[in-house]
């Protein structure tokens, strides 16, 4: 029965997840077609070898460390799913905080135009242009698998915006922007962290950056005052101990009005500046 297959299944997966009743809940329910109210309505109905033989797989996988979101080919982001896999960075709950505070600065102009550096998923980039059918909206990324699921999702979601393969500026020549955002890699190379199972499955190149995590953010805002017009902001997420460097780094640019942002957690997470103010 459901019932029992799941908390086998959680306990399973115990000691490799920190959500193991959630990650057994999602992925039983991938297979079933039914979300997590479903499965607990429907506890007592029984599985068929070739479902159960599905699952037992997709939970070895899980406790080798392969994030839930590449099992089950999604996650979900701000108020859209987007898809995802091997090569793409899984967008995080943090992240939304970039969508959040972009949406608020962007309020009131008309037809803003917003560049979203090392788009990954396109998760930042193209949650705005859905928020703002009106905005200008560009992605850029130099992994051409990050490109192509971007450009998966700006299809699936009917979303409007500009999708470019390269490197941080590289595709957007002399243009300027409002706004830019970025999610950029800032794990420093010697971080712990990156020993974990789940973070070794995903793509290096999108997590770590030289000089203690600060190599990218500050190639980013170096130039970012070349793309952005007068008045016009950049948003960034870092590292939980990168804020205050980040707002020195932006202030040394001629950035104003310096801002951190904290997750849910209390963390600072994002910060970003008004360019001239």
């Amino acid at each position: 029965m459901i019932r029992s297959v799941l908390a086998g299944a959680t306990a399973q997966l115990s000691a490799f997840s920190d959500s193991p009743r959630l990650d057994a809940e999602l992925l039983l329910g991938h297979l079933l077609g039914y979300g997590r109210a479903q499965l607990l309505t429907h506890d007592d109905e029984s599985l068929s070898e070739s479902v159960l033989s599905l699952y037992k797989s997709l939970l070895d996988r899980r406790c080798l460390g392969e994030p839930v979101a590449y099992l089950l080919g999604y996650r979900d982001f701000w108020k859209h799913r987007f898809v995802v896999g091997p090569g793409v960075l899984v967008p995080r709950p943090e992240t939304e905080l970039l969508v959040e505070h972009a949406l608020r600065w962007l309020d009131g102009l008309q037809e803003p135009r917003i560049l979203d550096l090392g788009t990954g998923s396109g998760a930042i980039g193209l949650s705005i242009a859905l928020a703002l059918p009106q905005a200008q909206v560009t992605l850029t990324d130099r992994s051409l698998a990050s490109v192509e699921i971007a450009r998966r999702n700006h299809d699936a979601l009917g979303a409007t915006a500009e999708i470019l393969e390269g490197s941080w500026f590289e595709p957007v020549g002399g243009r300027n922007f409002d706004l830019i955002v970025s999610n950029p890699p800032y794990v420093a190379p010697d971080d712990p962290h990156l020993q974990g199972l789940e973070l070794q499955h995903e793509p290096r190149t999108a997590l770590v950056a030289a000089e203690d995590g600060f190599a990218d953010l500050k190639q980013i805002i170096g130039g970012a005052t070349a793309h952005l017009l007068k008045g016009g902001r950049i948003l960034l997420e870092h590292g939980h101990t990168q804020a205050s460097g980040v707002r020195d780094l932006l202030g040394l640019h001629g950035f104003g009005s310096i801002q951190s942002f904290c997750d849910l957690s209390g963390i600072e997470r994002a910060t970003g500046g008004v360019l001239g103010d």
